[in-house]
């Protein structure tokens, strides 16, 4: 038996090829993956790895959206802004009390 790879087009289908085959080894998460495919979730491995792609695109948009956000409100903030040194004297302070840097009373 040989195995074939088909550089440039899609077998039967004379359409230009969008990827090529590459290898993954998924480790522990290769359980995980077949779960998916063998109840009929996915139809292959490759179908579960471009649709973890495709969430792994949507958490990055989700959290370059809050990071956008969250820089327009700063920036946006009419509240005056306070100078590095004054900032900077305020950490000193607030840890040179003695207080764990997270703020939790020591026990």
């Amino acid at each position: 038996m040989y195995d074939y790879v088909i550089v440039g087009h899609v077998k039967g289908c004379g359409m230009p090829r969008r990827s090529r085959p590459i290898t993954v080894t998924l480790g522990d998460l290769q359980d995980r993956g077949d779960q998916r495919v063998q109840p009929g979730r996915y139809s292959s491995a490759s179908e579960v790895i471009r649709a973890a792609v495709r969430a792994l695109d949507r958490e990055d948009a989700a959290l370059d959206e809050w990071l956008r956000r969250s820089v327009e409100e700063a920036l946006n903030d009419p509240r005056p802004s306070l100078p590095a040194r004054e900032v900077f004297a305020r950490l000193r302070a607030l840890h040179s009390d003695g207080a764990p840097p997270d703020g939790r009373e020591k026990v």
